[in-house]
């Protein structure tokens, strides 16, 4: 009898040891991303009304980097040139007391895989003025010294 069941006790260990690595990996890369400078949540949605993939965005000198929340893939699912970004509207989202909790953005992207595409970014409010602020702040030309 102890013989039959030694293989099942030991594919349900390395199966839990996989899940487990899985789950370190994830919380990991989602700590690296969070703790990034320059970096926020940022959750996207192709409509208004969604459906929201969660994650993290990154300011970098010439794109906005975006990566999915639920994802163990080092590179972003979305790199949107900073040029290429218009807000053609925005939404405050207020709370229960009335105070301005979250922002949802509508924007035009030009993204560096898919072209230019809608997209509505979900933020906190403190993430807009640091978002308006980095579009604002781009240079008529990166990378060139007079």
């Amino acid at each position: 009898m102890t013989g039959t069941w030694l293989p099942i006790v030991v594919t349900a260990g390395v199966a839990l040891l996989g899940l487990l690595l899985l789950v370190a990996l994830w919380a990991s890369r989602t700590r690296a991303l969070s703790h990034r400078v320059g970096s926020f949540s940022c959750a996207v949605a192709d409509g208004a009304d969604g459906p929201w993939a969660r994650g993290v965005a990154q300011y970098g000198a010439t794109s906005l980097y975006w990566w999915r929340r639920a994802s163990l893939v080092p590179r972003p699912a979305s790199t949107w040139a900073r040029a290429g970004i218009r807000v053609l509207e925005r939404r405050r989202l207020p709370s229960a007391d009335g105070s301005v909790q979250a922002v949802v953005v509508h924007c035009e992207v030009r993204d560096v895989r898919r072209g230019v595409r809608s997209v509505h970014l979900h933020m906190s409010d403190d993430a807009y003025a640091g978002f308006t602020s980095w579009i604002e702040a781009t240079p008529s030309r990166v990378g060139t010294v007079i």
